[in-house]
């Protein structure tokens, strides 16, 4: 439960070591650099941009030339490929990629080119057979589609825009040309939407004969060529024949590049981290003789930067508390169980300064609450071990996954604690086995509850999981003491924090011995009168506190009387929040009931062979779907519980990540020598 302790530092060297120093600091991945304390009118910053954009482009190159091949030769990957992490690779081995880097952006300038060749084939295969398609209803024609006739004859070729017969065309012709009849038409093809056809006629007759035409929707068509149709059609299907073949070539060239997969991904990652070497180079101060690098580094790094920086290089190092008015990049430091949350807490927000990190409570409210949530062993169990299998066999997975799969692993021990205690496994999947294939009578459960079983007396499991809320909320609402007291303001530790628990736990004590809480709980409790007596008191005085105190940076009285009452009427958000621990029992409840209706479900089909084939396939699917249903509904309520109701007494966030300058790479993880 802490957050790193940072501190600024700052090395002036000479110019001819920068690049050595920086690439230093990236390998050693322990500082963020800021140069922004830095005023110094003697010092200049040199303009990168240009080359760091050149190796960015080089970056993409790379990595466009990767997707090429993944298109054309897919990289054969388990399912847990995820899981296994960037492959690493030595120094030497990256330096020889650095080595061979103008080849390998030749072989990915090789695969654009054959790549973008492809691509104007298929688009030149595409137009080709648009052209095809337009062709079809032409084949009956004979001779090439401009073709203009005879001395004495003309052709008219074109469409109508619907289907007609050579009567229909004749007949609407007569009505606007009753003195046309010498000429010949013939319908070549129709369509749903279209008239195909090719008129011949006197030459003499053209223009009239094209008019009547046209007046009942005639047109010729936009593309005609000096070729008939048929043998048009023929060369255009050379055509594309020799494009496809062109592209199959290009596919054969691009699949003999697979070997070069692994040095195009090293190599992005080379040009990856130039482009971020020259980003900081930037950004960096620096005379004709000299430069400075400024920046946070951890305090128990501050060694290693002594060791490999100031040991090494002739410069000056120091280090410098963090000011007043500086807000410092937040890095945590937690135990391996808590740690497991960090990225719960990253997706809310960091603890901005002088906050509180609340990870080690979150962590163990979060177990639990998530346990109590799902609240089946055998779901749990078999959490746990899918969770610490995977961790033990791929133990190079990435820091984000590492820590979530240990999350769901401790959530997998809770829960299977927690379905311990309410006798969970797999729902009452024993019992009904037991009572389907072995004939079992008796009433009692075979494995029974450790405490009791939900499903028959839910209002207990309300009752406690409202308990949970209100220690939940309890420790936030000190959370929010503690700093109080870490910044030594005692009156706010006193206004905000102590009448609070005074009214809340007077009201809780005032509220036990009633007629409501005996009906809810189905118990009746009763306490001395020296215990009502001091649940009153502490209520009043709480209540008064909070009335006379909450707003006391205020001197006007009336107003704060007013904010002092406003604060009261918060009471209804603390009971809001406690019957929001409410879904421990629902979701509780959810779990096992359908797992139950899973395994009824799945007994009746009776004993005997197939019954229990049957029965396997229906606990298979139902316990699978039941458990994932449930596996997510428990992780979105237990973060809603920690954002929403614990956050909410006392945390804010906003910290701003530490960013170290560190080898960022996608592909590859380069191991010193």
């Amino acid at each position: 439960m802490a957050v790193m302790q940072m501190q600024r530092f700052s090395i002036c060297a000479l110019k001819k070591d920068r690049k050595a120093i920086l690439e230093k600091l990236q390998i050693l991945g322990v500082v963020e650099i800021d140069n922004s304390v830095i005023e110094d009118s003697e010092m200049e910053k040199m303009n990168t941009s240009d080359r760091r954009q050149i190796y960015e482009k080089h970056a993409v190159l790379a990595e466009h030339a990767l997707s090429i091949l993944q298109k054309y030769v897919p990289e054969k990957t388990s399912m847990f490929s995820s899981l296994e992490g960037k492959p690493l690779m030595n120094k030497t081995d990256f330096e020889q990629i650095r080595a061979q880097r103008k080849r390998l952006l030749t072989t990915a300038d090789d695969l654009l080119d054959l790549s973008k060749r492809i691509s104007e084939n298929a688009a030149n295969v595409a137009k080709l057979e648009n052209q095809i398609e337009a062709l079809v209803p032409w084949m009956r024609l004979d001779v090439p589609m401009n073709y203009r006739g005879t001395s004495e004859t003309a052709m008219i070729l074109g469409t109508m825009p619907k289907p007609m017969t050579v009567e229909e065309i004749r007949t609407e012709v007569a009505r606007t040309q009753p003195d046309l009849e010498a000429y010949d038409l013939e319908v070549l093809s129709t369509d749903k939407d279209m008239t195909y056809l090719t008129v011949v006629c006197l030459k003499k007759d053209t223009t009239a004969l094209e008019d009547a035409l046209r007046a009942i929707g005639f047109a010729r068509p936009s593309q005609v060529s000096g070729k008939v149709p048929s043998q048009w059609k023929s060369e255009l299907e050379a055509e594309i024949g020799k494009l496809k073949a062109d592209s199959v070539e290009a596919e054969k060239k691009i699949k003999a590049y697979e070997g070069s997969r692994e040095e195009l991904k090293a190599v992005s990652d080379y040009y990856r981290l130039r482009a971020d070497k020259y980003q900081i180079l930037g950004q960096i101060p620096q005379t004709k003789q000299t430069f400075v690098i400024s920046g946070y580094i951890p305090e128990e790094s501050a060694k290693i930067l002594e060791e490999k920086i100031a040991n090494v290089y002739d410069c000056s190092l120091e280090f410098e508390e963090i000011g007043e008015e500086e807000e410092a990049p937040v890095l945590l430091k937690n135990n391996k169980i808590s740690r497991s949350v960090e990225g719960v807490l990253e997706s809310y927000g960091l603890p901005h300064k002088g906050e509180v990190d609340p990870t080690t409570v979150m962590s163990v409210f979060y177990i639990v609450l998530f346990g109590m949530m799902l609240s089946d062993a055998a779901y749990g169990l078999l959490i746990s071990i899918v969770c610490f299998i995977a961790l033990k066999k791929f133990p190079r997975m990435s820091d984000s996954m590492n820590k979530s799969l240990h999350l769901f692993g401790y959530c997998g021990i809770s829960t299977f604690v927690w379905g311990v205690l309410f006798g969970g496994y797999f729902g009452d999947v024993i019992d009904v086995v037991a009572r389907t294939f072995f004939g079992r009578t008796a009433a009692t459960s075979v494995i029974p509850a450790l405490w009791f079983v939900p499903l028959n007396n839910p209002m207990k499991l309300l009752v406690f999981s409202l308990g949970v809320g209100v220690v939940h909320l309890f420790f936030g609402l000190g959370l929010k003491g503690y700093s109080y007291l870490k910044s030594g303001d005692v009156a706010g530790f006193i206004c905000d924090v102590v009448f609070w628990y005074m009214l809340l736990i007077g009201l809780i004590l005032m509220l036990i011995p009633s007629s409501l809480f005996a009906s809810i709980a189905q118990t009746q409790v009763t306490f001395s009168p020296f215990m009502n007596t001091l649940a009153k008191a502490l209520a009043i005085i709480g209540a008064l506190g909070l009335l006379f105190f909450a707003a006391r940076d205020k001197k006007n009285i009336g107003l704060r009387l007013a904010l002092g009452a406003y604060e009261l009427y918060n009471i209804t958000g603390w009971l809001s929040d406690v019957l929001s621990y409410s879904r421990l029992l629902a979701l509780g409840l959810a779990t096992g009931v359908i797992a139950s209706v899973v395994n009824q479900m799945g007994s009746m089909f009776g004993g005997g062979v197939m019954g229990a084939i049957l029965f396997i396939l229906v606990f298979i699917v139902g316990h699978t779907l039941n458990l994932g249903i449930n596996l997510l509904g428990a992780y979105v309520h237990t973060n809603r519980l920690q954002f929403v109701e614990f956050f909410g007494k006392f945390y804010e966030g906003g910290g701003k990540p530490f960013e170290p300058f560190k080898e960022n790479t996608k592909y590859v993880e380069i191991k010193e020598d």
